[in-house]
């Protein structure tokens, strides 16, 4: 569970991604570390990227919903296309760090 801080601290570094102003090095490296090891975090990261790269979904939209769920990779470069082999796809399909049982 996060703290009221870290949250806000999020949101902030988030509402910056979103409106794609500049962040530090430092605070994306904080953001990360975090985004790594908590859902919350990486959640909320994850909608900040994806809102940053597709924009803003039209209320009632298809698109607003995909993102309200929040699935998916936000970016498109990392999306494959067409005939994979076994182990691309094995590596595609390996759950984030976060998401793992120890």
């Amino acid at each position: 569970m996060l703290s009221t801080e870290t949250r806000l601290r999020l949101e902030v570094i988030a509402k910056k991604i979103q409106n794609h102003e500049d962040v530090s090095f430092e605070e994306m490296q904080w953001a990360q570390k975090w985004a790594d090891h908590n859902r919350s975090a990486a959640s909320i990261m994850s909608k900040a990227r994806r809102i940053a790269i597709q924009g803003e979904g039209a209320e009632g939209s298809m698109d607003k919903f995909l993102q309200d769920l929040d699935i998916g990779d936000p970016d498109p470069s990392n999306h494959l296309i067409g005939p994979q082999d076994p182990e691309t796809l094995a590596r595609w399909f390996k759950a984030p760090p976060w998401m793992r049982r120890d």
